[in-house]
């Protein structure tokens, strides 16, 4: 059976840099065989959330929450849903991901259920992956390498719910001076990252031996 993976690219930017990377890193799924899709987020309807809980309290027999708002999202968490694996690129906008990505990840939250009144913890996922899934991590930035940290608050916001839905993120890469990137960088960064989608789709191939 064939690997499916998703790219989901968080620049507004949909032919730029950090869109390129995302590519890469599913050229190297597709060379191990897998079917793969990007989706730039930016040419998504995806309404804010309004925080009214309805997907997490009501219908836990779905695999995916009902919410109200009408939009692209409950397309795109069906897809999410029969994924194998996930690339989340984005890039550094004030110290965390763009306001593209993080609507984007708010609305997950149909993924998850919970008891109405019950206070204290956070909800369960509604169908746990048992580690079988993987994802990679991509980010990029004007700030040169060394300052590394600068993406280490988008790689926690992009892969916070993984941890909860049992899904491991394999490897993640903070791509900096990213307005000035010459051919050789240029070609050294897309064979790094068409590498770690290969290393990912090999790591979920592992988990489900």
């Amino acid at each position: 059976m064939s690997l499916t993976i998703l790219a989901f690219m968080g620049s507004p930017r949909i032919k730029g840099l950090c869109s390129q990377f995302a590519a890469s890193a599913l050229q190297g799924a597709a060379s191990r065989g897998a079917e793969v899709h990007q989706i730039n987020l930016v040419d998504c309807d995806i309404k804010h959330c309004t925080g009214c809980h309805s997907c997490v309290y009501t219908k836990h027999e779905l695999p995916i929450g009902m919410c109200p708002l009408k939009d692209d999202m409950a397309g795109i968490l069906e897809q999410y849903l029969a994924a194998d694996g996930y690339v989340m690129a984005c890039p550094v906008y004030d110290f965390t991901v763009t306001s593209i990505m993080k609507a984007f990840i708010e609305r997950r939250f149909p993924m998850y259920k919970k008891q109405k009144g019950l206070h204290g913890k956070i909800p369960e996922v509604r169908v746990p992956q048992g580690f079988k899934k993987k994802a990679v991590l991509i980010a990029t930035g004007d700030a040169s390498d060394e300052y590394a940290a600068i993406a280490e608050p988008c790689f926690d916001v992009m892969s916070g719910h993984f941890m909860v839905e049992e899904i491991d993120v394999v490897s993640q890469l903070y791509v900096g001076y990213i307005h000035n990137v010459d051919e050789q960088r240029y070609k050294e960064k897309m064979q790094e990252i068409f590498t770690m989608g290969v290393r990912m789709v090999e790591e979920i191939e592992k988990a489900r031996l």
